[in-house]
């Protein structure tokens, strides 16, 4: 993937600005995979809906982190075969996702939301207040930085 000089100073922004977006009230999947308008050409607005059902790790269900899941929202935006039947392709992108996921894990431990959280289950379906005891308790906004800044450093490598 070849950057230009806009392209490069944007990729610096990327995890800043899924964490501000967190803070703004956006959940984990939306933050991040929302940070990378820019460069996937969405609109802020339809990148939030399509990553809507993702935070708290799919619907506060706890599984794979939501921040995980939006930076491979945009990884697949920006790097999946646009041919479904190029094996190859399809096999060199399930190796930038595995990736991810092993560089997120290898820094937080894992990338399932219950462990990173230190949850046994699901937490219901309401989400909690943001307020800044919720933000000082929680490890969310770190995930939500080091997703998108795992992300930056892949899109760099490449």
């Amino acid at each position: 993937m070849m950057m230009g000089k806009r392209e490069e100073y944007a990729m610096e922004n990327h995890a800043k600005r899924a964490a501000e977006l967190f803070r703004e009230g956006c959940n984990c999947a939306q933050a991040v995979f929302t940070a990378y308008c820019d460069l996937t050409g969405l609109d802020e607005r339809t990148a939030m809906r399509i990553a809507a059902s993702f935070g708290g790790g799919m619907g506060r269900m706890r599984e794979v982190c939501g921040g995980v899941s939006g930076a491979l929202m945009a990884l697949g935006m920006l790097c999946a075969p646009d041919d479904p039947g190029d094996q190859a392709a399809k096999a060199a992108h399930y190796a930038r996702v595995q990736e991810l996921a092993r560089r997120f894990r290898e820094r937080n431990g894992s990338i399932i939301c219950r462990e990173l959280l230190g949850e046994k289950a699901g937490s219901g379906h309401v989400p909690e207040a943001r307020t800044e005891e919720y933000y000082r308790m929680r490890p969310c906004e770190r995930m939500v930085f080091d997703a998108a800044e795992i992300l930056e450093e892949m899109l760099k490598e490449m």
